[in-house]
Formats: structure tokens, sequence, C-alpha cells
């Protein structure tokens, strides 16, 4: 018999692979990132992910963000994804369950998204690079108000003080709905505030 994170692995696995997801295809000139949605399990065994804020210096300083960062030249999406994720939060080791739709930023980046999951290891930030690790269990992603809107712009509200705005905002709606509710949805078209285009 499973333990639930197995089952939650199989069934997000599952659920990715049957997934149309959408690349962007590589071409001269784009600008490539990649992050994780590190799924973890904490002491009690229940699943969670991790967010970073940002350090105040570098780019996109002080902002809620997914463990990533830019493409190092001929390296793969999953590799950089992952890489970072190890710099960033000393994460390593962890099995990758699928991605997510490419998401191509208002300052010409391409996002690929990959899910993941990494076991019991605890996050620790690269202080260099990363203000703070947060774990944000993933029931909250299913809690009602979640996500919300503010006019045109996509909230993620996933604690007492985080929101969370497109892109990482998007990326994260898209894990909730493809990845726990088992639905199609598109974030492609999900607008980003002034101050993220950086």
């Amino acid at each position: 018999m499973l333990s639930p994170i197995d089952e939650l692995r199989e069934q997000i696995t599952s659920r990715l692979a049957a997934f149309d997801r959408r690349e962007v295809p590589p071409t001269g000139g784009v600008r490539r990132a990649a992050v994780t949605v590190c799924v973890l399990e904490d002491a009690e065994r229940a699943p969670y992910t991790v967010l970073i804020k940002r350090a105040a210096r570098g780019r996109n300083p002080g902002q809620w963000a997914l463990p990533g960062g830019r493409l190092d030249d001929g390296e793969r999406p999953v590799d950089a994804a992952l890489r970072e994720l190890d710099e960033e939060t000393g994460l390593a080791g962890v099995e990758v369950a699928g991605l997510l739709d490419d998401f191509v930023t208002d300052s010409g980046f391409v996002i690929t998204p990959v899910v993941a999951f990494g076991g019991t290891q605890e996050p620790v930030a690269d202080l260099r690079e990363v203000a703070s690790v947060h774990a944000v269990p993933l029931e909250w992603f299913l809690r009602p108000g979640v996500p919300r809107w503010h006019g045109e712009l996509l909230q993620m509200p996933l604690g007492p003080s985080i929101v969370v705005h497109a892109p990482t905002g998007a990326i994260l709606w898209q894990f909730a709905e493809v990845a726990l509710r088992g639905r199609e949805q598109r974030v492609f078209d999900v607008a980003q505030p002034h101050w993220t285009r950086t």
C-alpha cells in the first residue's frame, strides 16, 4: 500500500504526463530561465512546496519567487531548474515529476517550470541570492479565494504575508489546477504587474 506522499507523487506525475504542455521552441536571441516547484514532506508527512524571497539586491529584489534562474549556455531547462534549486535552497537529488507550460514574461524571458519531489529534505537559503525560504502547504493552494483577482492582476495569497503575482503566481496557479486538481488551465495570458518586469 502506498503512503499518502507516494500516492500524491503518482497522481501528479500521471497528470503531468497527460498534460499537453506548451513549449516555446529554442530560438536564437530568446532569454531562457527555469524554475522548480519542489514538493517536500514535513515532519508530519504533510506535503508542501518552497517559495523564496529574493535578496534585496540583484534581479527582482525582495520579490516572491520559485527557486530558479537563467540557463547557462547549452544547458537544458530541467538541468538549469535543478541546478538553481540546489544553489538557492540546498535541495538536491530530487525526482522530476513533469513540466508545466513555458511562460513568456513581459521582460522577454521564457520560463520553464519543472515539478519535482524532494522527500524530507529541509531547504536552506543561500543568503547571497535568497533572503528567506518559506514552506507553503499544498492544501493552501486549494483554499477558497486562491487565486483571487485584483482588477486584471492575478494574486495567489499563500500565507499571512505571502501574496504572489505573475509570473510566479501564474505558474503556481497552473500547478494547482493541473497537478493538484487535475484540470486543464492555461496561463500564458495572465497579466504581470509592472514592478515584476525586470
